[in-house]
């Protein structure tokens, strides 16, 4: 029995939720408990992840034990998109502009979620926030790039599309001293790496583009992928080379 099973267990036991969730979060501190995290929406119903997320950012502000309760709530809306609540994805878009980066997060976890049970509508979704303002465009390129995801080649194919508009949206960025526009790039500094090693031929000739680019935002977004462990053992020799080139 893992840690996410002992916290199922003991759940159950329970009739209100908060004070465990509280002093179990992890918060204040640099990691909350996913573990919980997770537990939680496996095992909670739609009231209680409707009162979990009732706290306004004021009342359970970024690294407090109060925000893991919201973060519970929107991972467990993540659960129930997954098992066919299509209705709660326009409360989940609004969650992934929250001014807390940790319910944002959350977003993200609770969209792979759906994209372990429906990856193409996970896909399909995606590519219309990835249209949207930053906030969106980073949900959907984080939600995606999770490699668990990424196991047929026509997906993987569909996602690395997306990436490509994304980038190309930040070529024509007007808002470049955002925070929200900082965040977004950021997320791109690792989302090509875990797109491209899904489908390497794929993926080299798509970020190959973008290597290419005489953007600075957009070369910082590559230089920061060509860091990640996963594209040198990808190929090593192709890193290095642009690596050098950059």
């Amino acid at each position: 029995m893992d840690k996410t099973d002992d916290y199922r267990h003991t759940l159950r036991t329970l009739t209100d939720w908060d004070d465990y969730l509280l002093t179990h979060s992890g918060l204040p501190g640099p990691r909350g408990n996913l573990e919980l995290v997770q537990a939680a929406a496996d095992m909670g119903n739609e009231a209680l992840f409707n009162h979990l997320l009732a706290a306004t950012p004021a009342q359970a502000p970024a690294d407090s034990p109060q925000v893991f309760l919201a973060v519970c709530g929107v991972v467990g809306f993540g659960r129930l998109l997954a098992e066919g609540r299509l209705d709660l994805v326009p409360a989940l878009r609004t969650y992934a502009s929250d001014p807390r980066w940790r319910i944002r997060e959350g977003v993200a976890m609770a969209l792979q979620r759906w994209g372990e049970r429906d990856m193409h509508a996970l896909i399909t979704t995606m590519t219309d926030w990835a249209r949207g303002n930053r906030l969106e465009q980073r949900a959907a390129a984080a939600a995606l790039c999770e490699p668990r995801l990424l196991g047929d080649r026509d997906q993987v194919e569909r996602v690395l599309k997306i990436l490509d508009g994304i980038t190309a949206s930040m070529i024509e960025a007007t808002d470049r001293k955002s925070e929200d526009y900082k965040v977004l790039r950021k997320s791109m500094g690792y989302c090509w790496s875990v797109a491209a090693v899904a489908s390497p031929a794929e993926g080299k000739r798509w970020m190959e583009k973008w290597l290419a680019s005489a953007d600075h935002d957009v070369r910082w977004v590559m230089r920061e992928n060509l860091k990640k462990d996963r594209l040198a053992r990808m190929d090593p020799q192709w890193v290095e080379r642009w690596r050098t080139r950059l």
